[in-house]
């Protein structure tokens, strides 16, 4: 747990910095002429250069915090998690089982140990450091960055990073390092939807033979106004508890993350 506290941690410096600017202490002469365009956004965007007031530094901090964790998990593996964990419902035909706050926290434990190496990174280059008062909050959050940066270029096809690009009309980039966040994100997304749906796929297909089955015999017994949905239910469950479903799902999904 210390390392998911690392996580959101660095994520809560990068907008509770700038807003407590003006209580902190004074700093070192080095760490003060590091100022990030972030911290200049929040603090300097009066038009007359002076900074804004705490109340409204505050408002501004609660808004970008609402759009934190819809960033911070289309950043990792949680998007393809609970896209191919909805699919299977689906496939099995239980709507509502297991119910969304168990697939919400299924993909997000998940989530946790397959970026578990990146959390423990961002910790011991980051963090600690940051805690340490060995560097400033721009470095930390740089170096949180550089770790997602290196994960989510690793995840992405490279079909969907020159679409971007082309659609950026940015120029070649000669290593994954200098693929810059705006074109990198909508990239990765993309690619994990994809591949999310690709693996949802795969899924499908055993129960849905099995549906074929059942609709075909039914049909050839004359039992045409019995649903096939009721009989094919029970064969979909024993099927997926013999193969043990739920331990063979995880396993391909964390898997499918190796690199």
């Amino acid at each position: 747990m210390a390392g998911v506290a690392a996580a959101v941690a660095i994520g809560a410096m990068v907008l509770v910095e700038p807003a407590f600017a003006q209580a902190a202490p004074a700093v070192p002469t080095g760490a003060a002429s590091s100022s990030s365009a972030l911290s200049q956004a929040l603090g300097e965007v009066s038009g007359n250069g002076r900074p804004l007031s705490l109340s409204l530094q505050i408002l501004l901090l609660m808004s970008l915090l609402t759009v934190l964790p819809s960033l911070v998990l289309m950043m990792t593996s949680f998007t393809r998690i609970i896209i191919v964990l909805s699919i299977l419902r689906q496939a099995m035909g239980l709507t509502q089982t297991p119910p969304n706050q168990v697939l919400v926290g299924l993909a997000l434990f998940l989530s946790m140990f397959i970026m578990r190496p990146a959390i423990d990174q961002i910790t011991a280059t980051a963090y600690t450091p940051y805690g340490q008062g060995q560097i400033s909050i721009e470095e930390a959050v740089g170096r949180s960055a550089k770790v997602l940066h290196g994960f989510m270029a690793k995840q992405t096809r490279q079909t969907d990073l020159k679409l971007f690009q082309g659609l950026a009309k940015a120029p070649p980039f000669r290593t994954a390092a200098d693929i810059p966040f705006t074109i990198l994100l909508p990239a990765f997304v993309t690619s994990e939807l994809k591949t999310a749906f690709q693996i949802g796929f795969m899924i499908f297909l055993p129960f849905l033979i099995i549906d074929l089955v059942v609709a075909s015999t039914l049909m050839a017994l004359g039992m045409m106004m019995l649903s096939p949905t009721i009989i094919s239910l029970p064969f979909k469950l024993l099927l997926f508890v013999l193969v043990d479903g739920w331990a063979l799902t995880m396993g391909s999904l964390a898997g499918s993350f190796a690199t």
